[in-house]
């Protein structure tokens, strides 16, 4: 039998893989609080700075007392981190998502030669060494540098827990693990804020949200290699033996699952490795390509810039600083089955439905700059930035789904590849963005509407690829919708969804 019949047998989504799922889709809890660390351990208190007197002298400048407001404990006020130093809190958020970038690039091929299972268990043994390392730091520097390796062991694992959800499962439950996912990272941002609230020292802050990745890692070692990858590699026998171990805990008989036998066939797809340079060359020189790629790569940064840009800017915005990060979060859970309504109507689709969410996150960013700050009102800036945040989450998360249906099979993965690289760029961008308030209060509000306004309107420039065939070759590009197949079945909503991880 091939691998998808012997998930029948199997199961394909049994009490065994339930659980499995789950420890994997919690550790989204973990990254999601790594990620978001730099929102309050790095919050600016409000101060004043006062001149010391002292004995007069022309060389050297005046004596100046910093007092901060309220009883606040950030790395700001530890290392004074204010006016020509203020910068650097953006810098060490910066470096943690340069990390996920670096991350994602090493990782990835990393897990498709060794393994999903030791790459993923290594990853996060390290990412909670560095998280301790970033709780214990002794000077700005230290704390940095622990953010850059926190970032690149998240963007690893991150990529590898994800592909594990999606592969100890059946295919036709790739779509709900993969959601799954991304509503528990959107709850760990929420959490964070409540961890937040409860624990205000940075340090134990940063030490209680780090310790969470322990017992997730404990968890994890006992979870099998993925049976998907040893069948991809050729170890047919040992991807028997981790299905019949499933099967015997999904309550299959041991009969059933002793038969349990897969046929032996090749795992290399002719001439893959050598055309993968040719692929994303195609990419520049295909004239269709070319014109798809530009766009949904700025498509793509701009999600991304938006996307961190307002939850980053969480902290800074008016309100209580915790509960804004909570609702940063809880903000996103609304959006993936208001995506999933829309996209799949013909009145919808994929084109007009991302270009609308777009538009309106940027739409509601405009409206900030025309409403004054502690109004009171239902109305106020942070409320239309939680508009903005839930409007650019459901464009980010069609992203996904359009993109790898609009690029060809023989050059989908170079695609989401390239597209990844532009999200990533957006991310380490996006730290900075809030602390433009120091130009003009309505500075990052103004980069927002304008990057999530001139994306919406690209979009328009690409096909409707709803209830059309994906294209195998690039040969297919060229013909005329009219000649085109037509799908019997509506597509899947989450093809390709095991590429989902190089978002966040």
């Amino acid at each position: 039998m091939d691998l998808e019949e012997a998930f029948q047998v199997v199961g394909e989504f049994g009490p065994y893989q339930k659980r499995a799922v789950a420890i994997l889709v919690l550790t989204q809890v973990y990254m999601a609080c790594q990620s978001m660390l730099i929102v309050l351990v790095g919050a600016t208190p409000d101060y004043k700075i006062e001149q010391q007197e002292g004995p007069p002298s022309s060389q050297q400048e005046p004596l100046q007392h910093i007092t901060f407001s309220g009883d606040v404990d950030t790395i700001v006020t530890e290392w004074f981190l204010i006016k020509q130093q203020a910068y650097k809190v953006s810098l060490a958020g910066s470096l943690f998502f340069a990390g996920l970038l670096v991350g994602n690039i090493v990782f990835g091929p990393l897990s498709d030669k060794i393994g999903r299972k030791p790459v993923y268990l290594t990853g996060l043994f390290f990412e909670v060494v560095f998280g301790y390392v970033t709780a214990l730091a002794p000077s700005y520097e230290v704390f940095a540098v622990s953010r850059l390796l926190v970032g690149l062991m998240n963007g690893g694992i991150g990529l590898v827990c994800f592909v594990l959800t999606q592969e100890y499962v059946g295919k036709s439950y790739w779509a709900m693990t993969g959601t799954l996912a991304s509503i528990m990272f959107a709850i760990g941002i929420a959490l964070f804020g409540a961890l937040g609230y409860l624990i205000r020292p940075w340090r134990n802050l940063a030490t209680a949200a780090n310790s969470s990745g322990v017992l997730f890692f404990l968890l994890s070692v006992n979870l099998p290699e993925s049976p998907r990858w040893l069948y991809s590699q050729g170890r047919t026998h040992q991807a028997e033996e981790v299905l019949r171990y499933m099967a015997l805990r999904n309550s299959t008989t041991t009969t059933t699952a002793n038969n349990l036998t897969l046929q032996r066939v090749g795992v290399a797809k002719a001439g893959s490795a050598n055309t993968r340079g040719a692929g994303v060359l195609q990419l520049v020189v295909h004239p269709v390509l070319r014109m798809r790629t530009m766009v949904l790569m700025y498509v793509w940064y701009a999600c991304s810039l938006v996307y961190y840009g307002l939850t980053l800017g969480a902290g800074e915005t008016s309100g209580n600083h915790y509960v804004n990060v909570a609702m940063y979060g809880l903000v996103e859970l609304p959006a993936y089955p208001l995506c999933m309504y829309f996209i799949n109507k013909h009145w919808g689709g994929r084109k007009k439905s991302m270009a609308s969410f777009l538009g309106l996150a940027g739409s509601a960013c405009l409206c900030t700059m025309f409403i004054p700050e502690n109004t009171g009102n239902l109305v106020s800036v942070t409320s239309l930035a939680l508009l903005g945040k839930l409007m650019v989450s459901a464009a980010f998360n069609i992203a996904y789904v359009y993109t790898s249906e609009l690029y060809p099979t023989v050059i989908r993965n170079a695609g989401l590849g390239v597209c990844s690289m532009s999200c990533r760029v957006g991310g380490i961008l996006a730290p900075f963005v809030p602390s433009m308030r120091a130009l003009h209060s309505s500075m990052p509000f103004t980069v927002f509407c304008l990057s999530g306004l001139s994306a919406g309107c690209l979009v328009l420039l690409l096909p409707e690829t709803l209830n059309r065939p994906a294209a195998e070759t690039l040969e297919e590009l060229g013909c005329s919708p009219t000649h085109s197949r037509v799908l019997e079945n509506k597509p899947l909503l989450y093809e390709d969804d095991k590429r989902k991880s190089n978002h966040k």
